[in-house]
């Protein structure tokens, strides 16, 4: 591959994994460039200030971890919300152009398969029976991680 180079990059569309979902819900696509403060200020808007009893975190790849970090973001600030988690694979699409000066450009198409979570997080109970549900934690726990030191409310203005 030292005589190609990556021309774009992209995901193939599937459908979130929860079929029970209301119109309307929102869906944070995490990506590996992502800024956390961002992608937290707009959630947290939707859910505090709009209303919203449903959100949906997304993202593949290197971006994973992003998305369980946010998730766990969301569960202190707000507190008591349910949560199901799915973990499966989504195809990447990669297209490589020949990078060869002088030479006829030849592409060629790489499909990747990659890790993907979609974490969805509820005000209302979902069915503990699913697999990969999560209860609210209880709130002498959320309160006692206030209390650790490192961790504050300001965490995200910086």
């Amino acid at each position: 591959m030292e005589n190609f180079r990556k021309v774009s990059t992209s995901e193939e569309e599937s459908p979130l994994p929860f079929p029970e979902l209301p119109p309307g819900v929102v869906e944070m696509k995490v990506k590996e460039g992502s800024k956390i403060r961002n992608l937290m200020g707009f959630a947290l808007t939707h859910m505090e200030h709009k209303g919203s009893r449903q959100i949906v975190f997304s993202g593949c790849g290197r971006a994973v971890t992003k998305t369980i970090t946010c998730v766990e973001i969301m569960k202190r600030k707000l507190g008591g919300l349910h949560q199901i988690t799915k973990v499966r694979y989504q195809t990447l699409r990669e297209v490589w152009e020949s990078a060869e000066p002088g030479s006829t450009p030849h592409h060629l198409t790489v499909h990747k398969n990659v890790p993907s979570i979609c974490i969805l997080l509820s005000r209302d109970p979902l069915d503990p029976n699913q697999m990969g549900y999560q209860p609210p934690e209880p709130a002498e726990s959320l309160a006692a991680a206030g209390e650790v030191p490192g961790c504050s409310a300001q965490g995200l203005k910086r």
